[in-house]
């Protein structure tokens, strides 16, 4: 596998380093020098031990076109939509966009759609705890541990941003990056929206459909310097008519981030960093003791499965993939709606005839 990486900041290492440890070649590509320099000196080696020589550091100006199996799109979100379709137009085998896809106002979502299966190239999008070893466990056991039927899904992903200014230590904070504007994809609905995802995923694999209604709470931190939302409060109905919920902040310390699917019989939880270095998934099913599953991993680990899992959904039908673009596509409008619910003060719904565009959000 050959891949090219857009964007020389953390995403991009965990990226690069991913591949290199399948053995695949890089191109790691930043329109900043002092990005790409930062990189090699700084950034890689004091993530995995050394630089890899073996990886190519191109400043976006020189960076070749066509010919990679891959393209990674791992810059801030504002620039996701304009550079992945220029990615799709290189025809590689498929496009990997970091979350979130876009900004709550959904400019170009639908474009990328349809543009991307016009090529025929295949577009993920990087909501990589979904196809976690954990996630993959706790479905399972949902599924098959005879705690049907599903009463509820809660998801949280409650985590203070000091983590993400800790790996990113030329910001001074939010002021500085999207991650301290909503409109651009940052705050709490926009870096946090795992969650959301994971909720979206869940109801997936417990046979509930989409999420065809939310209610939302945002809270707003606004000044001469930062828009963000710091908690993303979200109630959720789907086609099915389960109900649940899902809390999104950039507050909470120490982070909480945990799913529980309760059944009428029982209930299966998940948990990343249930201390450092182990996710946990718990499981309490009829006529059994209950029981704890610890899977150890690190953070480099998933973008290791998140690459393979590619790999192998390449071989079959990506669309079929828990992080195949529709399913990216489908959190946005949500992370929309949580937005437009807020505004509002009025449960939205979601018309999915309608397309990814504002036009499928509807106030009742």
């Amino acid at each position: 596998m050959k891949l090219k990486v857009h964007g020389a900041g953390s995403i991009g290492n965990h990226f690069s380093h991913a591949a290199r440890s399948l053995g695949w070649s890089v191109d790691l590509v930043d329109i900043d020098a002092k990005a790409l320099e930062r990189t090699r000196r700084d950034i890689f080696p004091g993530r995995y031990g050394k630089w890899d020589e073996a990886i190519r550091l191109i400043e976006t100006s020189q960076a070749p076109k066509g010919g990679y199996d891959m393209i990674v799109i791992g810059t801030p979100p504002d620039v996701h939509m304009s550079l992945a379709l220029a990615a799709v137009e290189e025809k590689p085998r498929a496009v990997i966009v970091e979350k979130p896809l876009c900004g709550p106002n959904l400019a170009g979502a639908q474009e990328l759609a349809d543009k991307a299966k016009a090529a025929g190239v295949a577009v993920f999008v990087g909501y990589d705890h979904v196809v976690g070893r954990a996630s993959r466990l706790a479905g399972d056991t949902a599924v098959s541990g005879g705690i049907a039927p599903f009463a509820t899904l809660d998801v949280e992903f409650r985590e203070h941003w000091g983590g993400i200014f800790s790996a990113h230590p030329w910001l001074a904070g939010p002021w500085e990056t999207y991650l301290g504007f909503w409109q651009r994809g940052g705050g709490a609905s926009g870096e946090h929206s795992h969650a959301a995802n994971l909720w979206q995923h869940f109801a997936h694999v417990l046979g509930a459909g989409r999420v065809v209604e939310v209610q939302a709470t945002l809270d707003f931190v606004k000044d001469d310097r930062v828009d963000y939302d710091r908690l993303c409060l979200m109630l959720f109905r789907t086609e099915s008519g389960l109900v649940g919920r899902c809390v999104q902040d950039v507050v909470t310390q120490p982070p909480r981030k945990w799913a529980r699917i309760q059944g009428v019989n029982g209930f299966v939880e998940w948990q990343c960093g249930r201390e450092p270095g182990v996710d946990a998934v718990t499981a309490h099913l009829p006529g059994r003791i209950a029981s704890e599953t610890r899977i150890s991993k690190t953070r480099a680990d998933d973008f290791i499965e998140e690459l393979r899992h590619i790999e192998q959904a390449l071989a079959g039908d990506p669309a079929d993939s828990p992080i195949a673009l529709s399913r990216g596509l489908d959190t946005m409008l949500v992370i929309a709606a949580a937005h437009l619910s807020h505004k509002t003060g009025r449960r939205i719904r979601i018309d999915y005839s309608q397309g990814w565009t504002p036009s499928a959000l509807a106030v009742l």
